[in-house]
């Protein structure tokens, strides 16, 4: 619970590059007058996760501050800790949250990095070395991935420091998310398959559940596209596929892949179902929005985090009601 006693909710940047770097800080004022704890930001190939939560801490100084994720392999643990304890220094009333993950094979080729072969080991080594260079003692760490001698934090930081969140899908990741982490991102899950995560976290320890809560306020008919041409990206992913095989989606996933083997887009996006559409990005009238994500509230999700989809004419508008209508149901 927050301080005030009510559930903590925040809201995702991830989803709205479409309104341009600078809409963050407006974006945050108004979750920040609306209740909402946190805003988080990602990283991939468009804006930096950092620089967007730095304008924020200025702009809505009431927010905590978090990484919803970046990618382990593009940041060294050291510079993540300064850049961390350099956001915590500005906000060292509000918590900073970062949000790690191995990322994509499609996204780290981008960037010229290979998909790690042992992701469960690089992010066990990851957590501990950051967890090192963030206490500001001297750290010389000799490890599979990272070597460093003798660095030491040169920042004085107080009793807050930064947390560590894990994004998790597979049950390794989703134990050793349990084991050393502040918390557990999830993503791209339906509310119906939150208690098998949550029984894989907990096998490995008592991290917070978090979970991205999709939805966009509109009608189906109209936004449905948009939602299959999403959910189908991610089909193509090994991992978010077999997490949609978990989730009961197994038929969709294996004809929208089969679909896109042939290069037959258009069969490939109505493989998917608006069953697995209204389950995982779903599109609805603000009270059935709120009913969606108080849904995941009721299944485990300790920290629910909006991540607002804004499909239609007026994004902007489809966003500020998403926004309002996700608010109401924590009010």
């Amino acid at each position: 619970m927050s301080a005030n006693g009510r559930l903590p909710y925040g809201v995702t940047f991830g989803s709205l590059g479409v309104l341009g770097p600078a809409a963050v800080t407006d974006i945050a004022c108004a979750a920040e007058s609306q209740g909402y704890s946190s805003i988080w930001t990602v990283e991939a190939t468009g804006t930096d996760a950092f620089s967007l939560l730095g304008a924020v801490a200025h702009a809505a100084p009431g927010l905590d501050l978090a990484t919803g994720i970046i990618p382990i392999q593009l940041r060294a643990p050291t510079l993540v800790a300064m850049t961390a304890a350099t956001l915590q220094s500005l906000s060292d009333d509000r918590d900073v949250l970062v949000g790690l993950g191995v990322s994509a094979p499609g996204i780290l080729r981008q960037h010229g990095e290979p998909p790690p072969e042992r992701p469960i080991a690089m992010m066990r080594e990851y957590v501990a070395l950051l967890r090192e260079c963030l206490s500001g003692e001297s750290v010389t760490f000799e490890g599979d991935f990272w070597q460093v001698r003798r660095f030491r934090l040169a920042m004085r930081l107080g009793e807050r420091r930064p947390k560590i969140v894990l994004a998790a899908l597979n049950p390794q990741m989703l134990r050793l998310a349990g084991e050393v982490a502040d918390g557990v991102l999830l993503n791209y899950l339906p509310a119906s398959h939150v208690p098998s995560v949550v029984a894989e976290v907990r096998k490995g320890g008592d991290a917070r559940i978090i979970c991205y809560v999709h939805a966009a306020a509109g009608e189906l008919e109209r936004s449905a596209r948009s939602a299959q041409r999403d959910l189908l990206n991610y089909t193509m992913a090994d991992g978010y596929a077999n997490a949609f095989r978990a989730a009961g989606f197994g038929d969709e996933v294996d004809e929208a892949r089969a679909r896109q083997s042939e290069r037959d887009r258009d069969g490939a996006l109505a493989a998917i179902s608006n069953e697995m559409i209204q389950a995982i990005d779903f599109i609805g009238t603000p009270a059935e929005i709120g009913e969606f994500t108080r849904a995941y509230v009721d299944a485990g999700v300790e920290y629910p985090v909006l991540m607002p989809l804004p499909w239609g004419d007026d994004r902007r508008a489809v966003t500020d009601e998403t926004m309002a209508a996700f608010a109401d149901a924590f009010a």
